[in-house]
């Protein structure tokens, strides 16, 4: 696809990416709805999440993997069902599970399950051995709140552990982790993360449009955002590329 056209827009990455990646939210999509939402979006959805739990009360779970792996996107279940298997012992037979389901790529995540530290590294490191690693730091409570060194020594800890990219937490509201309780940017944080952290490497839950324009005026359109409703891959993608007021001016380097 020619991404700059007669406008001249700025390129953009090309799949496979590394960067500018968009992680969709898939919370029971039907093998209907999944051709849709590719035929439409599908160039500028880089990997799509089974949220929390959902893959393991889904039906045609397999029937849905194997389309998304037809269209050549990595599919990962959502941290809590590691969690849960955590909670309950099953750990090893999560990991059968993921590799007879054909899953290449695995969230691991203490958002809910008070979990050691030492634990959750000798996790990563033990799903790194045969899985796609994404590891996910904050909390689900939006009580919970962390110093911006704490969110800095996690990231590296789970880096070195193995994790391919780290997700900052911020539920799928967007209401929690790295976002107020009203959707408002903890923008010192991210400020005092990006400091010490290659942004490259890690991906921000981001779901609402305001979090979205924000990330991509103070990291440019390559930020990797996570959390996209499949209805906003598309608008997502206009914000990426200055075709939405929020973001034209400063994408396009236009003057006011």
């Amino acid at each position: 696809m020619d991404s700059a056209g007669f406008l001249g827009l700025p390129a953009r990455v090309a799949k496979p990416r590394n960067v500018g990646m968009t992680h969709v939210m898939d919370k029971g999509l039907g093998l209907a709805d999944i051709r849709s939402m590719v035929e439409m979006s599908g160039d500028y959805i880089d990997i799509v999440k089974l949220g929390w739990g959902t893959s393991y009360v889904t039906g045609i779970l397999r029937e849905k993997l194997d389309l998304y792996n037809s269209l050549g996107i990595p599919v990962v279940c959502g941290g809590t069902l590691l969690e849960v298997a955590e909670a309950r012992g099953k750990i090893d037979g999560y990991r059968s599970w993921l590799s007879a389901q054909g899953f290449t790529s695995v969230e691991v995540s203490d958002g809910t399950v008070d979990m050691p530290r030492e634990r959750k590294l000798e996790l990563i490191s033990l799903f790194a051995q045969d899985f796609q690693v994404l590891s996910e730091v904050g909390s689900k409570d939006a009580e919970e709140i962390y110093a911006p060194y704490q969110w800095v020594q996690w990231i590296k800890e789970e880096q070195q552990a193995g994790s391919w990219k780290v997700i900052t937490e911020a539920r799928e509201s967007g209401t929690a982790g790295i976002f107020r309780t009203t959707g408002e940017v903890r923008s010192g944080l991210i400020d005092e993360i990006a400091h010490e952290i290659d942004v490259t490497t890690l991906l921000f839950e981001a779901p609402q449009k305001d979090q979205q324009a924000w990330f991509i005026k103070h990291f440019g359109p390559d930020v990797n955002l996570g959390n996209i409703p499949p209805d906003e891959v598309i608008p997502l993608e206009t914000l990426r590329r200055g075709l939405r007021s929020d973001t034209m001016m400063d994408i396009l380097g236009l003057e006011g």
